[in-house]
């Protein structure tokens, strides 16, 4: 019995070796990539490691674009689409998780059936309702379509739930209105729950490509990925150049998961847990 144990563990151990290879293998091919020749990324059979490091192609991305623009866009579109979409999620999931009010749970699965609708389906709306606000190549029109998550809603409604009705009760008891439990007693014991919803919505702003490649043509307006897409030429792409710049977009996603991932999967584990 014993030593049926040992190997299943070792075989579920090399399952979960094997999947993390196959996971961070890509991230470890784009580096190496970034510090090749033109040729030798296109190159077949493709060679593994550069004959000769090219750093300077990290040099030559700040040199063709204004890389430090498409930080500066990506970052402003990124924190308002965090902070205000985070907010009002966590309004609408206190709403949905403690206020009784006609058609609660109907309204709640309206809004979980905006999930199963693709995407790709609000581009025209957005793009009509953001030319009529005269806000076609601007900063604004990058982050107001992502200021509401209907997935945002449902993380932090299932958090709400696992908070005891009792601690709302005690403090209904000594007077406390509604906006200030919110405040001061539900938002507090939610951090877990708020920086994984923050996280996604860091995911979601960062990583957007199709809106800002609709919305914005101007380049001083682009995000970074909307600007290493314009790396990808009718006839041919310099593979090196955008994986110098992809990696140099990752990184602050990285430092980002690796300082809050304690909490991040606290406020996952937490949220399904009801």
């Amino acid at each position: 019995m014993k030593k049926t144990r040992n190997i299943n563990r070792i075989f579920v151990h090399l399952l979960l070796i094997l999947g993390s290879v196959m996971m961070v293998f890509p991230f470890i091919w784009m580096i190496i990539t970034s510090l090749k020749t033109k040729t030798e990324a296109i190159k077949i059979p493709p060679a593994f490691f550069p004959e000769v490091p090219q750093w300077e192609n990290y040099k030559r991305i700040f040199e063709i674009f204004p890389f430090g623009n498409f930080y500066f866009n990506t970052f402003v579109t990124t924190l308002m689409i965090v902070v205000v979409q985070t907010f009002l999620c966590a309004l609408a999931a206190y709403a949905f998780a403690r206020l009784n009010f006609p058609f609660r749970n109907a309204l709640f699965i309206l809004l979980l059936s905006i999930l199963m609708v693709p995407g790709q389906i609000f581009l025209i709306p957005q793009y009509l309702l953001i030319q009529k606000l005269g806000l076609i190549n601007t900063i604004p029109a990058l982050f107001l379509p992502g200021l509401f998550s209907a997935f945002g809603t449902f993380l932090l409604r299932q958090f709400f739930m696992t908070i005891p009705k009792e601690v709302e009760e005690a403090a209904i008891i000594d007077g406390c209105s509604r906006i200030r439990i919110f405040f001061t007693i539900i938002l507090p014991l939610s951090k877990s729950a708020l920086i994984s919803q923050g996280i996604f919505a860091l995911l979601y702003g960062w990583n957007s490509l199709l809106w800002p490649l609709i919305i914005n043509t101007s380049t001083d307006k682009m995000t970074l990925t909307s600007g290493l897409a314009t790396l990808n030429g009718q006839y041919g792409a310099d593979y090196p150049l955008m994986m110098a710049g992809s990696f140099l977009a990752c990184i602050p996603l990285i430092i980002v998961f690796l300082i809050f991932q304690k909490q991040f999967i606290e406020g996952i584990a937490l949220s399904g847990g009801k």
